[in-house]
């Protein structure tokens, strides 16, 4: 069996196979497996190994391919749409605050904590993996940045250039603290008021930035702007400026990730994405929380536990990452150092960041527009229960769509860093050699991804 035509197989057999696999909680129920789930975690990593081999026998990663589409969108259409959703949005930016500190203090009837948490920073995500980032258009803050500006009628900075040396970090610290911490260790997404509190914090600190260093801080400083962009490189879907108006094309979606990123913030970034998304999923395992309270008792650290275990394996993600960018280095046919490595081959894991985003928020973005929906039409009509948006959808099904996800997710990343690979090798065999490393890794963490999802959720 040629490898391509057996990965395939593997696939279909992997999402056919676990119909009745165990798995996080959807709706609170759970099913147990009819096999062994060693033989799952193992057929995925021999997916994502096979693919590896199949691309790197045959040399078979188009990557600048597009596909033109009927679809096409009017200039006058594009417009309305983008101030549309600009205004949209800004409203909601101003409703996540004032109902956030005024309104009823329960997580599930105020819209500051069904908005911002799901629907805002979650669902933008999900968003930006199949259309690319709509941050230019929706960000509050910029839109505050371009109104001054409109006023001042010149730009406004204060300083000349973005310092150089400050690159994409405050984004790194951003995400970290607002995504990996607040978000994911704290009682601040059940707390409307806190929730408004952070929200209105943060964008005075971003108009202050713009302020002082103009447009360039909301690219590089700002946490959202960041991630939805790397998440838009995942994206199959591009927009190209065309007569009259914007034509729709496709394109594999490994093709935005073969470019390398800017410089050492980024790549933390990058690696820190798939590190949270990851360790979000972790946190509801009972083996995470045998580790927190196990580490609460043995260093009497109290709950800043959950911090240090999330700031070590940050770590150990880093120092992975290093290290086989390290071997990678080594092993290129080209003399090469090991941060010129990283900046190349660090977009090529973006796929496997989106693929886990998509199969783990999913399921919360669908069911918190469900909530936010009735909550509108209560403040606005009269009252009204949730929809269920996903009521139709059945364990098996939404745990074959897990699956299905994070394995496509890592061939796709696969596909991406043997591109790359081969753009920085000599010959096939080069590229085969340099691309090997990586490969180990992600196979790895393939199998890591489907145990934590395989699961059960504690609270």
């Amino acid at each position: 069996m040629r490898p391509r035509r057996a990965a395939a197989v593997l696939l279909s057999l992997l999402v056919a196979a676990v119909g009745t696999a165990s798995a996080h909680q959807i709706q609170g129920s759970r099913f147990a497996a009819p096999i062994p789930l060693r033989f799952l975690f193992g057929g995925a990593g021999v997916t994502v190994a096979i693919t590896a081999l199949w691309v790197g026998r045959t040399g078979d990663a188009t990557g600048g391919r597009t596909w033109r589409t009927p679809l096409a969108i009017p200039h006058r259409v594009a417009t309305a749409l983008r101030y549309g959703a600009k205004a949209v949005f800004f409203a909601g930016f101003l409703v996540t605050i004032g109902h956030g500190l005024v309104g009823p203090q329960i997580e599930a009837e105020n819209f500051s904590t069904v908005f911002v948490w799901s629907v805002w920073i979650a669902g933008l995500g999900l968003f930006s993996v199949l259309f690319g980032s709509p941050w230019r258009v929706l960000s509050p803050w910029r839109a505050v940045y371009d109104a001054l500006v409109r006023l001042e009628g010149r730009a406004i900075r204060l300083v000349d250039t973005y310092p150089s040396w400050l690159a994409s970090w405050p984004a790194v610290v951003v995400f970290v603290v607002g995504i990996g911490v607040l978000e994911n260790l704290t009682v601040v997404p059940r707390s409307p008021a806190s929730t408004a509190v952070v929200v209105a914090g943060y964008a005075a600190a971003m108009i202050l930035g713009g302020v002082v260093f103009g447009e360039e801080w909301f690219e590089r400083a700002d946490g959202l702007a960041v991630l939805y962009r790397l998440f838009g490189r995942v994206s199959p879907v591009t927009f190209v400026e065309a007569r009259g108006g914007y034509r729709l094309r496709l394109r594999p979606p490994w093709t935005g990730c073969t470019d390398a990123v800017a410089d050492l913030s980024l790549v933390a970034f990058v690696v820190g994405t798939v590190y949270t998304v990851s360790f979000d999923g972790f946190t509801s395992t009972p083996e995470y929380q045998n580790l927190l309270f196990g580490l609460r008792d043995f260093l009497d650290t109290g709950p800043t536990t959950s911090v240090l275990i999330y700031v070590v394996g940050l770590g150990g993600f880093l120092v992975a990452f290093v290290v086989v960018s390290i071997m990678m280095a080594q092993l290129s046919a080209r003399e090469s150092a090991w941060r010129e490595t990283a900046l190349a081959f660090a977009p090529t894991v973006l796929p496997i960041a989106a693929a886990y985003e998509v199969a783990h928020y999913y399921p919360l973005v669908a069911e918190r527009l469900g909530v936010l929906a009735a909550l509108a039409w209560s403040v606005t009509i009269a009252p009204a229960d949730p929809v269920t948006v996903l009521g139709w959808l059945s364990l098996p099904a939404f745990w074959g769509s897990q699956v299905l996800l994070i394995v496509v997710g890592h061939v796709i990343a696969v596909v991406a860093a043997h591109a790359v690979a081969v753009e920085r090798s000599t010959n096939l065999a080069a590229a085969r050699r340099t691309h090997l490393p990586l490969v180990v890794l992600m196979v790895g963490y393939t199998v890591l991804s489907l145990w934590i999802v395989s699961r059960p959720v504690v609270s």
